[in-house]
């Protein structure tokens, strides 16, 4: 009996000790809306791969995409629109066949939760009561792009202009709105669900085009290699029911 147990036991260190071994550390770059939603798919991934390490890096889509092309590290890649993966993919810096949409957001404008404005439509935000909105810059922010070009189509971007604190990504603007420091801000509906008691939202900014949110490996390693093989399986598990139902969780709806 003990000798079966010690081999049981034997056997098994070895099995954790190849599990560990195989396991690869990757760099996962993501959207700044994905932060609280990564950061548990990270865990969970951690958890069903014993030995697996993920370092999440957030930021705004298209600082992070900068960041590839000057040579940072990444292993995967996660955007908040299609545009910046587009520029991605041109600039030879994603693995194109690696590429899948696996969200979509809303873009929704936010107010402090002790405002008195009644806001209903972009064009209100026209209005002379209205003295400052956040806004990611639209030069490297999906949401400052998004959010220009329906201020664009309203009519109003040339008087709304002068009023824009441009922050470095949704959270910031979020944070902004939360305390005070603003009259309005647009960030991602995702976004907009973490401080319910601190913002309220005003309307969802009606968009010719659906918010996306596309994922893939970098071509930093190739897809047989080590970590591009870990960083396919992270992928794959962003994509699985496990992963959306923890995206779902967060706010997030399916592509």
């Amino acid at each position: 009996m003990f000798s079966v147990m010690k081999k049981t036991l034997v056997a098994a260190v070895l099995l954790l000790g190849a599990q560990q071994a195989m396991a690869t550390e990757i760099v996962v770059s993501a959207a700044a809306s994905l932060t609280d939603a990564f950061k548990n798919i990270g865990t969970a991934y951690e958890a069903k791969y014993p030995g697996a390490k993920v370092s999440l890096n957030f930021g705004a889509s298209g600082a992070l995409q900068q960041q590839i092309a000057k040579g940072a590290p990444v292993d995967a890649f996660a955007s908040a629109d299609q545009a910046t993966m587009d520029l991605a993919q041109k600039e030879g810096q994603i693995i194109p066949e690696e590429r899948k949409d696996f969200v979509r957001n809303t873009l929704i404008l936010i107010l402090p939760a002790d405002s008195k404005l009644a806001l209903a439509k972009v064009d209100d935000l026209a209005q002379e009561d209205i003295k400052r909105v956040s806004l990611g810059n639209p030069a490297t922010t999906p949401a400052g792009r998004y959010a220009q070009r329906a201020m664009e189509k309203a009519g109003v971007w040339a008087k709304v202009e002068p009023k824009l604190i441009l922050t470095q990504n949704v959270r910031q603007s979020l944070d902004y709105v939360a305390r005070g420091e603003v009259d309005a801000g647009y960030v991602f509906g995702t976004d907009a669900a973490i401080m319910p008691d601190k913002i309220k939202i005003a309307f969802e900014v009606p968009l010719d085009e659906k918010i996306t949110y596309p994922i893939a490996m970098t071509s930093n390693n190739k897809a047989d290699s080590e970590k591009g093989k870990e960083a396919k399986r992270f992928i794959e598990f962003v994509m699985s029911d496990e992963g959306q139902a923890i995206l779902g969780k967060y706010g997030f709806a399916k592509p």
